[in-house]
């Protein structure tokens, strides 16, 4: 698959395209919530604090035509990809929270 230019890439390199994605609102809480499996429009949008339905069907396709999230018949999933993707989202997450709980304790400031 190829892509053209997206924020901060006129090159469409692939790493770009998926933070360009992945960087818009909604886009990873998205992901995030269909880690348990498959969940119907509406269930997303409640699970998504009420994301509106303009804005979850815009985001539903730019995830479904880079081939992270599909629709099945129990409502919308994450493909293969979509799921490998979210393992390392879940890698970040506990780094994430190991980062801050050392922060935290250490007082850092990140300066």
């Amino acid at each position: 698959m190829s892509f053209g230019p997206v924020r901060g890439s006129t090159t469409g390199r692939p790493i770009m395209v998926l933070f360009d994605i992945l960087g818009k609102r909604w886009s990873l809480r998205i992901l995030w919530e269909l880690r348990q499996g498959p969940l119907t429009f509406r269930a997303l949008r409640d699970a998504c604090d009420g994301v509106s339905p303009t804005v979850l069907n815009t985001r539903l396709k730019a995830l479904r035509d880079l081939g992270l999230v599909d629709l099945g018949p129990n409502g919308y999933l994450r493909t293969a990809d979509g799921e490998d993707l979210g393992e390392r989202l879940a890698d970040l997450d506990r780094w994430a929270n190991s980062w801050a709980e050392r922060t935290a304790t250490d007082g850092a400031t990140g300066n």
